[in-house]
C-alpha cells in the first residue's frame, strides 16, 4: 500500500523531490507516491520508519520512537547509514509525526526501538544502495554488477566514473523497489559503522544547551499552570481560598479541575495560572485548601506490608506448575525457605512532568517530553472532545523517562487547562508534585521454598509472588498476574519441580512500569534465592548456576520470553572470568554474583564488596553483556552503566511509604539517588554475537541488586531479603 506524500508534510520533515520509501513493521518496504486513493485508510502492516533521500545527498530517517538520553536517535542513523553505504553524518534522524494511523508502535518503552527497527532499517538501507547502483548502471549503460557504493557515492571501477547519490535521485525515484527477498543485506565481516563506538548525535546539544527539553518550550503569549493535587489517593477537594491566590501579583486564574479517567490518570485538584511557574507555585502556597481525604486515608506502608506478607503465605493463581513441588518438599530432602520484601518505588526522573498545550478552536497543539506520543494525542483529544488527529503532538527531548513518561495523566490535565486558559500553557509538576504522585513500582512480597537432594542438585523450587499489581489498579479484570511475573516464569535454571503462584494484593496507591517492570523485583528474588540453594549445597555459586544452565540438543525456547541457557551461561563464565572469581580477598570483602535475562538481552554482574560493621562499601561491579548483534558499543556501555546505578539507588536508598494515604518522601532528601562519590566502578564486558539486537535500556538493572546481596552474604554471612538494604552490626 503506497502513502501519500501529503500526509507527511506537516512539518515539512520529507517535503521536496527525492526518493521516499516507507519502511513496515513487518521489513517490508513500499514507495510514497502522490495522489494514492487508498492513504487515508490505516494501514494493515504499519511503519516504523520512512527513509527520505534528497537531491542534496543527505538522508531523512523519519522514525516513531523518543530519545530520552538511550541514544537511539544515533544507533538507528548507523544501522540505516551502514547498510545505505552513506557518511553517518549525511543521515538525519526526525522525530515523525504523531499519526498512529502510519505507525506500528509509536511509545519508546520495553527496550524495544533496536530490536523492532534493525532488520526494517538494514533492509531499507540496502534498498535505497541498491536504487542507486542501478540508477547510476542506467545511466553509465553498464552492469550494475560492475558498480559499487561507497560513502553515498556509485562508483564504476573500470571506467573511474562516479555519482553522488544526489545526482542520481532523480533517476532512482523512477524506478521500481528491488525484490524484497533478493535484496543484498551486508555480510556481518563488512560492517565498518555497526559495532563501532560512536559519538551520541544528541550530546553536542545537551552540553552547549541548545538542546530542547519539553520544559524549555516556550511559546508566544504562553502561561504558566501548577496543579495543587490532594495529597491522599483518590481524595479531592473541599474547599479553597481563590481571593488569596490571586491577590499575589502575576496569578491569573485560579479554578478547579476534576479527576479524569475513573481516578486511573489524574487526581485532580486546583490550577493556578500565572505569567511564571514560580509565581503560579506561590499562588497555590495562598490556596489555603482543605481536602476531602476520601477511603485510602487509612493506607499505610504497614498496612500494605502486612497483607502482602500475609498473602504470600497462601495458595495463588498457578502459573508455573512442573513436576510435583509438594511431594519433594515433604520429602526427607534438605530444605530451604526464604521470604523476600520489595517497596514501592518512584521514577525520579531529573526533569519533573511537564507539558505545554494551545487549544485553538477545533484543533490543539501539544509540545510533550513523552515515551508515548500518540496515547498524549488520543487523551487530549478525549479531553477536549475532538478528533485524534486534530490534535499534532510535537515529542521534544526528555530528562529521562524510566517509563513515567509513558503516563498520561501530565497530557490530561494541561488539556483541561488549556481549554479554559484559552492560551499556550506550560503545566510544570514541581518535585514535590512528581514524588507525590506517580504510577510507582509495585510493592512486592516473596516466599520462597526450595529443596536440595544428597548429591547437592536443586529438587524443587516454589515462589509465591504477593503484589499490588499494576493490571489490578488498571484493569481490575483483567489477569493481575500479567504484568508481575516475568523473570519469575521463565526462571532459567534446571530444576525439574517448579511451581509459580500469584497473590493480588489491593491498594489504592497507583502503579505502573517502573524501570525492567516485573523483573527488578522478581530478578532479585530468583538470582537471590538460587544463591541460597548453592550456599545449601555447599557449592560455589557460579559452579552451581553453570550445572543448572545446560542446553539440551533439542532445546527449544516455549515463548520469547524464554532464555536461552547457552547465552546465559556465556555471559556468567565471562563476569566470572574478568572479575577474578575464585582468587582470594581479604577478610571483610565478597564477591557476588547475578545472571539474568530480560528484554531479549542476557547479562551477569559480579559485585565486588567490603563489610565493616552494619557498613558496606561496593568496591566495583564486573558486567558481561550479551545483547545480540551490537550496533553502538559506546551506548552499550553508558545504557549498562546508568541500569546499574538506578538500580542499587532502589537497593541502597530508595523506599515510598504511605502515612494516611500519602507518600511521606517529597524530595531527593529523603528519596536519594546514589551520588558520584558512592557510585562503584563498573566495567562493561560484550559478546560479539550474531543473533538480533536485544533490548539495553532495562536489561541491565535486574542483577545488580542480588549480586551486590550476595556479595554481603559471602563477606559477612547475612543474607538480606529486604530492600532498599539494612545490615545488622557483626
Amino acid at each position: 500500500m503506497a502513502i501519500s506524500r501529503r500526509q507527511f508534510v506537516v512539518t515539512g520533515v520529507v517535503a521536496g523531490a527525492g526518493v521516499l520509501i516507507g519502511v513496515r513493521y513487518s521489513g517490508v518496504l513500499v514507495r510514497a507516491q502522490e495522489n494514492d486513493p487508498g492513504a487515508k485508510q490505516k494501514a494493515p502492516n504499519p511503519f516504523v520508519a520512512y527513509v527520505h533521500v534528497k537531491p542534496d545527498g543527505q538522508i531523512s530517517l523519519i522514525v516513531a520512537k523518543s530519545e530520552m538520553g538511550q541514544g537511539i536517535k544515533t544507533g538507528l542513523a548507523m544501522v540505516l547509514a551502514e547498510e545505505a553505504e552513506v557518511d553517518f553524518a549525511s543521515v538525519k534522524v526526525e522525530q515523525a509525526e504523531t499519526r498512529p494511523d502510519l505507525y506500528a508502535h509509536m511509545g519508546t518503552g520495553g527496550s524495544g526501538s533496536t530490536m523492532e527497527n534493525f532488520t526494517p532499517l538494514r533492509r531499507a538501507g540496502a534498498t535505497v544502495r541498491e536504487l542507486m547502483i542501478t540508477a547510476a548502471a542506467a545511466k553509465w549503460n553498464v552492469p550494475a554488477s560492475e558498480c559499487e557504493a561507497k560513502k553515498g557515492t556509485v562508483l564504476h571501477v573500470k571506467s573511474s566514473r562516479k555519482a553522488g547519490y544526489g545526482e542520481l535521485v532523480e533517476a532512482a525515484e523512477k524506478l521500481p523497489l528491488p525484490d524484497q527477498e533478493k535484496v543484498q543485506l551486508k555480510d556481518e565481516a563488512t560492517f565498518e559503522l555497526i559495532g563501532q563506538p560512536t559519538a551520541r548525535v544528541d550530546v553536542p546539544s545537551k552540553v552547549n544547551g541548545s538542546a530542547q527539553f519539553g520544559i524549555d518550550v516556550r511559546v508566544p503569549e504562553m502561561v504558566f499552570a501548577v496543579v495543587a493535587r490532594c495529597p491522599t489517593f483518590g481524595g479531592k477537594v473541599a474547599h479553597f481560598d481563590a481571593a488569596k491566590a490571586k491577590a499575589i501579583a502575576g496569578v491569573r486564574d485560579v479554578f478547579e479541575i476534576p479527576a479524569f479517567g475513573a481516578d486511573k490518570f489524574t487526581a485532580g485538584g486546583v490550577v493556578v495560572v500565572a505569567d511564571s511557574s514560580w509565581t503560579a507555585m506561590k499562588g497555590r502556597e495562598a490556596l489555603a485548601i482543605q481536602w476531602d481525604h476520601g477511603a485510602a486515608v487509612s493506607e499505610s506502608s504497614e498496612g500494605m506490608r502486612a497483607a502482602l506478607r500475609a498473602a504470600a503465605t497462601k495458595p495463588g493463581k498457578s502459573v508455573r506448575n512442573d513436576g510435583d513441588v509438594d511431594a519433594v518438599l515433604s520429602n526427607g530432602a534438605k530444605k530451604i525457605e526464604a521470604v523476600y520484601e520489595m517497596p514501592l518505588l518512584a521514577h525520579a526522573t531529573m526533569e519533573p512532568m511537564n507539558i505545554t498545550a494551545h487549544v485553538r478552536g477545533s484543533e490543539a497543539e501539544v509540545w510533550a517530553p513523552t515515551q508515548s506520543p500518540d496515547w498524549v494525542q488520543g487523551t487530549v483529544a478525549q479531553v477536549l472532545g475532538l478528533k485524534p488527529d486534530k490534535v499534532v503532538v510535537h515529542t521534544t527531548l526528555m530528562g529521562g523517562g524510566f517509563g513515567r513518561r509513558y503516563m498520561a495523566d501530565f497530557p490530561a490535565e494541561v488539556a483541561q487547562i488549556a481549554k479554559i486558559v484559552g492560551k499556550p500553557v506550560q503545566l510544570v509538576w514541581s518535585r514535590e508534585d512528581d514524588m507525590t504522585h506517580d504510577f510507582y513500582r509495585p510493592a512486592t512480597c516473596h516466599r520462597m521454598q526450595g529443596a536440595v537432594d544428597a548429591n547437592g542438585r536443586p529438587a524443587a523450587w516454589f515462589h509465591t509472588l504477593a503484589s499490588t499489581s499494576i493490571r489490578g489498579y488498571w484493569d481490575p479484570k483483567a489477569a493481575p498476574e500479567s504484568q508481575e511475573v516475568g523473570g519469575a516464569k521463565e526462571m532459567p535454571y534446571a530444576i525439574p519441580n517448579v511451581r509459580l503462584e500469584f497473590n493480588p494484593v489491593a491498594s489504592a496507591v497507583p502503579r505502573a512500569w517502573w524501570r525492567s517492570v516485573e523483573n527488578s523485583f522478581n530478578g532479585f528474588v530468583v538470582e537471590s534465592f538460587i544463591d541460597e540453594l548453592a550456599a545449601a549445597a555447599g557449592q560455589d555459586p557460579v559452579q552451581f548456576r553453570k550445572s543448572l544452565l545446560v542446553k539440551p540438543a533439542n532445546w527449544k525456547a516455549k515463548s520469547e520470553d524464554d532464555p536461552d541457557p547457552a547465552r546465559l551461561r556465556g555471559v556468567l563464565e565471562l563476569a566470572a572470568e574478568k572479575a577474578g572469581w575464585g582468587t582470594p580477598l581479604p577478610k571483610g570483602r565478597g564477591r557476588g554474583v547475578a545472571a539474568f535475562c530480560s528484554f531479549g538481552s542476557y547479562f551477569a554482574e559480579v559485585a565486588e564488596v567490603t563489610v565493616k560493621g552494619s557498613d558496606f562499601k561496593i568496591d566495583r561491579i564486573v558486567a558481561a553483556v550479551d545483547c545480540g548483534q551490537i550496533v553502538n558499543p559506546e551506548s552499550v556501555r553508558s545504557q549498562t552503566e546508568g541500569a546499574i546505578i538506578y538500580g542499587l539507588s532502589a537497593a541502597l536508598k530508595n523506599e515510598i511509604t504511605i502515612k494516611n494515604g500519602a507518600v511521606e518522601q517529597t524530595n531527593f532528601d529523603a528519596y536519594d539517588p546514589i551520588r558520584i562519590s558512592e557510585a562503584p566502578p563498573i566495567e562493561v564486558h560484550m559478546v560479539s554475537s550474531k543473533e538480533d539486537p536485544g533490548g539495553m535500556g532495562e536489561p541491565g538493572l535486574p542483577p545488580a541488586a542480588p549480586a551486590v546481596a550476595n556479595a554481603i552474604f559471602a563477606a559477612s554471612g547475612q543474607r538480606l531479603r529486604k530492600l532498599p538494604f539494612q545490615l545488622k552490626a557483626t
